[in-house]
């Protein structure tokens, strides 16, 4: 085929998907505008208390509770899951009550509960249940303070959620790997974390993500407690200086940050994991926009080669 009989590819246009991006676009910059140039929302006021040491030691808080709370139900969770799973019925029923309990019950009740235990009981003791035998006690009141009664609530609540993502994931697994695992001759506890557990986590961590985004962001309901964490703190300065609009948008920027980091951990987990089901990981958005040009010469190139 001559130079001059080459064939042009013409790509794809498409006015709809262009008009549609431009009208979001100009939505998009008709609310920036508002917003920036709108002296109501005091944007000095936000920027004076963005990171003042009491919102940082708020801020502190709500990253403490929302590690804990992760962790502990993740561990939690992971063993309801497992005496779900269990064919043991007493170890299903059990589980099972728990999670739909903890499921039914709202976690401002939880947590209210919990910061009232002391008045339920004043001391906790172990011994044999139905006799007056002990072998010590202790006050609620010494133990149960404002910390300990929000990452207990935040664990109860979470782990519920959290055993029914991970009893999920196991469930996703088809069966034949646990025949194959068993027929193998592994033991139980091989069997799950050796080749059930790495399956059914590309299944998991997209949920559980989720979840922990909603427990950073559900840490906000320990105000009840009266504990300085970032919504609370936000809230008593906002009370004192009447200035409600820039410090929640104080507040609402630190959360964003908080969920920005978390999806974006999210993302890099899941790409760790699909390394064992694709022969060449997926590139990420900016690898793909930079090699964007190459691509289209090489397939330039490769489109003459093969005319001729």
């Amino acid at each position: 085929m001559s130079k001059e009989q080459r064939l042009t590819v013409v790509p794809a246009r498409y006015p709809g998907r262009v008009f549609g991006a431009i009208v979001a676009l100009f939505i998009l910059a008709s609310v920036m505008d508002s917003v920036a140039f709108n002296p109501r929302w005091e944007w000095s006021v936000f920027a004076r208390w963005f990171f003042d040491p009491v919102i940082l030691y708020g801020l502190g808080q709500t990253l403490l509770l929302t590690l804990f709370g992760t962790v502990l139900s993740l561990f939690f969770g992971g063993l309801l899951a497992l005496a779900r799973l269990s064919s043991s019925w007493l170890l299903s029923t059990l589980a099972f009550g728990y999670i739909w309990l903890f499921r039914s019950l709202p976690l401002i009740v939880v947590l209210i509960i919990l910061y009232n235990f002391s008045y339920l009981y004043d001391t906790l003791s172990l011994g044999v249940p139905f006799t007056a035998l002990s072998w010590g006690h202790f006050q609620t009141i010494n133990v149960l303070g404002q910390f300990p009664a929000a990452v207990i609530g935040l664990t109860l609540v979470q782990s519920a959620y959290s055993a029914e993502i991970i009893r999920g994931g196991f469930l996703g697994v088809d069966h034949g790997q646990f025949e194959a695992a068993s027929a193998l001759g592994l033991s139980s506890s091989r069997r799950t974390f050796r080749i059930i557990l790495p399956q059914a986590l590309r299944a998991i961590i997209p949920t559980t993500f989720n979840e922990i985004i909603s427990l950073a962001k559900g840490t906000s309901m320990v105000y009840v407690l009266a504990m300085p964490e970032l919504f609370y703190t936000i809230q008593m300065i906002y009370n004192r200086t009447q200035q409600v609009i820039p410090l929640l948008m104080v507040g609402a920027a630190w959360y964003l940050i908080i969920t920005t980091v978390l999806s974006l951990l999210q993302h890099s987990v899941e790409r760790w994991l699909a390394r064992s089901v694709t022969r060449e990981p997926q590139p990420s958005r900016w690898r793909q926009w930079r090699n964007r040009p190459v691509t289209s010469i090489a397939n330039e190139e490769l489109s003459h080669v093969r005319g001729h």
